[in-house]
């Protein structure tokens, strides 16, 4: 007999209506439709400033989505069923995080950092853009450098993963050598 009245008991909840406690409703600070709560009074939020580049990247298959979402990938030229994780960089508008927050599921997006100052000699320089999406600007090697390179690879007395692995496995077969 116990058990269902507790059965009974544990089904029927009353719940107190969820709302704001009156104390915070002096403490919040509103940004356009949302009320933000900060933890200390005297908090103060760091400036923000947006990125103006976004880097895109697939994380799920292209393979199982509705048509919707495929020309949504299709747009911004994620379609590639080749490459596993395949990237693109968008500009950061309203009009593309729109569009992007439609297939987030599907995506990873990061925002590009640029260097605070762009060398004027855009000839003069190379750049690396890092997965964590910090864009990098070096100078470009100059023909001497990039000449010693290829000539250390194409070398043949040059001892390399292949060829050492090789020599060491020829010196454990044949020790007395």
């Amino acid at each position: 007999m116990l058990a269902p009245v507790r059965i009974l008991f544990n089904q029927i909840r009353h719940y107190k209506h969820n709302s704001t406690p009156k104390f915070w409703k002096e403490q919040g600070v509103k940004y356009g439709l949302v009320t933000y709560y900060p933890r200390h009074p005297d908090h103060q939020d760091p400036p923000i400033k947006p990125t103006k580049l976004l880097l895109i990247e697939r994380v799920k298959p292209f393979k199982g989505n509705p048509h919707w979402e495929k020309k949504i990938l299709r747009d911004f030229g994620l379609d590639s069923e080749k490459k596993k994780r395949h990237t693109t960089v968008v500009k950061n508008t309203p009009e593309i995080c729109l569009v992007l927050w439609k297939i987030k599921h599907l995506i990873k997006v990061t925002p590009i950092q640029m260097p605070d100052k762009l060398p004027d000699d855009i000839n003069s320089i190379s750049t690396y853009l890092h997965d964590s999406g910090k864009l990098m600007i070096f100078p470009k090697i100059d023909e001497k450098r990039y000449k010693a390179s290829e000539d250390f690879r194409n070398n043949p007395k040059r001892l390399d993963g292949d060829t050492l692995q090789e020599k060491l496995r020829l010196a454990w077969l044949n020790p007395m050598e």
